[in-house]
């Protein structure tokens, strides 16, 4: 008697955020992924300790929201984010994962903007549930979706162009599901795919990842401001052991939920 074939996941990687309808995530599982930074800083946040983060589109917006939070008494309320790379002025923190690995998260209020990040998630209104992913958290992603049946992975992009690390990674997950079940996966998933298979090998980066990441256009802006240690950083496969999720229901970021609930 032959065995019953598994069961096949279908796996759609959308390269750009705008390439996919928010209406067709309905009821699926979504990860967002920013490599270089945004993706890679939240991960190293929950490392850290246990922030509410919230995710903003506008500086204006980021600041009348921690003006509100902070009358209405939150203790700690921080700024976080970046516009060309850079911190913004006047803001407590950037977009730089060793920055947020160094600070106190514990009870912390984060107010974030990203230049390509958040925008990612805006996208994501209509899905059952948003994680956030990166190399940094790879395996923790792949134990997280691959129970499901639809899953999207939305790559942020850099600047409105397809992104050459959030593709890598992207490919990288498509293969570490593989390993565990069936898959039918889209034609930009295969290609994603095929192209981490260049690099990584059994879902294990080489040593050449973090050289491979400069490469890109992300990378490239990186370097150009000086934040070559950020790219390291995001090169470090699987060295957190947390999930990002976004909540929809309240437009919060916290760890990733365990029986419904955030892990607190």
């Amino acid at each position: 008697m032959c065995a019953t074939p598994p069961e096949l996941a279908s796996v759609e990687v959308h390269l750009l955020p705008e390439l996919t309808n928010p209406h067709d995530l309905a009821g699926d599982m979504v990860v967002v992924i920013d490599v270089l930074r945004a993706s890679t800083t939240l991960a190293a946040a929950f490392q850290s300790g246990n922030p509410t983060i919230i995710p903003c589109l506008e500086v204006a917006e980021a600041r009348q929201l921690a003006e509100q939070h902070r009358a209405a008494g939150s203790k700690r309320v921080l700024l976080g984010g970046e516009r060309g790379g850079e911190r913004i002025r006047g803001f407590d923190l950037g977009n730089s994962p060793a920055e947020f690995a160094d600070s106190e998260m514990d009870g912390v209020t984060v107010v974030f903007t990203t230049t390509n990040g958040t925008r990612a998630m805006m996208r994501c209104m209509g899905a059952a549930r948003v994680l956030v992913g990166s190399f940094v958290n790879l395996r923790r992603i792949v134990d997280a979706v691959a129970g499901y049946d639809r899953i999207h992975l939305i790559c942020a992009g850099t600047a409105g162009q397809i992104s050459w690390e959030d593709s890598l990674c992207a490919g990288a997950i498509v293969e570490s599901l593989r390993q565990r079940r069936g898959l039918t996966v889209n034609d930009a998933g295969l290609l994603a795919e095929m192209k981490w298979s260049q690099i990584g090998a059994d879902g294990l980066p080489k040593p050449v990842l973090a050289e491979a990441l400069r490469h890109g256009q992300g990378g490239r802006n990186l370097i150009a401001i000086d934040r070559q240690d950020d790219i390291h950083w995001a090169a470090q496969v699987d060295s957190v052991e947390v999930v990002p999720e976004l909540f929809l229901s309240n437009w919060t970021i916290s760890r990733q939920q365990q029986n419904g609930e955030a892990v607190q």
